[in-house]
């Protein structure tokens, strides 16, 4: 059998995704996981491509002089974090240029208006919701750094207090039939293990904590112990969270997000807000005082009610259960100037159908909430292209330790 070629090769950036980039002598990109900018690095390599390769490394040559220790003994094995091994103010930096490149190379926006990323106040332990998969003998674990078979872990550094404190005690029998396990963590010590599965059937579970246990079979939630929900505070207001609702995970850097389109978003009285992908309701319920009519769209039925309860004191607020491809179409020639717009879509970014229907209804202002630059990257030129201006581009550091960004996209019509 052939031995893989080994390179030893200059480590030039951070891509997104979480690898560094090299070239290769034949001038082809090659990423490679865990690198740093500026390293000089042995890799061999594991995937070939005609443009480009995946390699790993075999050692480092030359540190960078910015590498630190990992503060977790499964970084690089489990998958869940890939930059343990820089400072944190250097995180910050890099996955600012990471999404100044998205929006230039994908978007074609040539000096995009980035302002600094937002830190993150808990670099570690900030987490309220983590997913868990088992391995064949029932431990707790993340699927792997390589992607392809379930890592065990006896140590985590990203959820917070109350769900590290408990993770520890949770033992399953070996092969059970779960496709995740999730623990959230609410208000004055709430917790709640979510257990999905393919199959009707319900786990057996002893747990002798005081906490809330639900399954969840084909999106049907059913209550082993305690409630099917529980509430997380945000700048003071209360929200009721189910067990298969959508909600962000770093309840801090919510509330910076939320702050910064109180300020971003010029609020009227006599304009319509229209909250796509709205989930529970985080922002339309700080909105709903200050607009004239406020309209929740969202295809989640559990988060559906959820924004009904967390929405209910308003009676300015509509909500549309379904796709944004489906209900924006409908709208676009019902909503009357002014109107206002946040979407806050899943990675894939917006649906054609939706983007389609909100060049139509023409909001003055689009306040576009991303968790990947590079759909967010794609759709900016559309929307560009769609008669408005970029304004800023605000990023959000929700993720410390990943290669994940969040920004919030200001446009304003042209």
């Amino acid at each position: 059998m052939a031995e893989t070629p080994t390179f030893d090769i200059t480590l030039e950036k951070l891509t997104y995704g979480g690898d560094a980039m090299g070239r290769l002598p034949d001038g082809r990109a090659v990423f490679i996981p865990f690198g740093l900018p500026g390293e000089v690095v042995r890799v061999h390599i594991t995937r070939e491509k005609q443009n480009f390769a995946r390699g790993e490394f075999i050692g480092i040559l030359k540190a960078s002089p910015d590498r630190i220790e990992p503060k977790c003994k499964h970084f690089t094995q489990c998958g869940g974090c890939h930059y343990q091994n820089l400072p944190y103010e250097k995180q910050l930096l890099a996955k600012t240029e990471i999404l100044r490149d998205q929006l230039q190379r994908i978007g074609k926006i040539e000096n995009p208006p980035i302002k600094p990323m937002i830190a993150s106040p808990l670099e570690w332990n900030y987490r309220n919701h983590m997913q868990f998969h088992l391995t064949d003998d029932g431990k707790l674990g993340f699927i792997n750094s390589k992607g392809n078979s379930i890592f065990p872990i006896d140590e985590c550094h990203l959820p917070d207090e109350g769900i590290n404190n408990f993770w520890h005690e949770l033992k399953f029998e070996s092969k059970m039939n779960l496709e995740r396990v999730s623990l959230r963590a609410g208000q004055n010590e709430e917790l709640m293990l979510v257990l999905e599965s393919e199959t009707e059937e319900t786990p057996e579970l002893e747990v002798e904590a005081d906490v809330s246990v639900v399954h969840i079979y084909e999106d049907h939630p059913v209550v082993i112990a305690g409630q099917d929900h529980l509430y997380i505070k945000l700048l003071e207001k209360e929200f009721r969270i189910s067990a298969n609702s959508f909600f962000q995970v770093n309840t801090k850097m919510a509330e910076k997000m939320v702050e910064h389109l109180l300020v971003s978003l010029p609020v009227s009285r006599s304009a319509t807000l229209l909250d796509v992908y709205c989930g529970a309701g985080l922002f339309s319920k700080f909105f709903a005082p200050r607009y004239a009519k406020v309209i929740g769209v969202e295809s989640s039925s559990s988060a559906c009610e959820d924004f009904g309860f967390n929405l209910d004191e308003f009676d300015n607020v509509d909500l549309y259960e379904g796709t944004a491809g489906e209900i924006l179409p409908a709208l676009a020639d019902q909503i009357k100037p002014p109107s206002h717009m946040i979407v806050d879509p899943p990675r894939a970014g917006l649906e054609k159908h939706g983007l389609d229907a909100i060049l139509r209804i023409k909001p003055q202002i689009l306040a576009y909430v991303s968790c990947d630059p590079s759909t967010l990257a794609r759709d900016a030129a559309r929307i560009i292209n769609g008669g408005y201006r970029l304004v800023q581009v605000t990023p959000f550091d929700l993720f410390p330790q990943t290669y994940h960004i969040e920004s919030i996209s200001i446009f304003e019509l042209a």
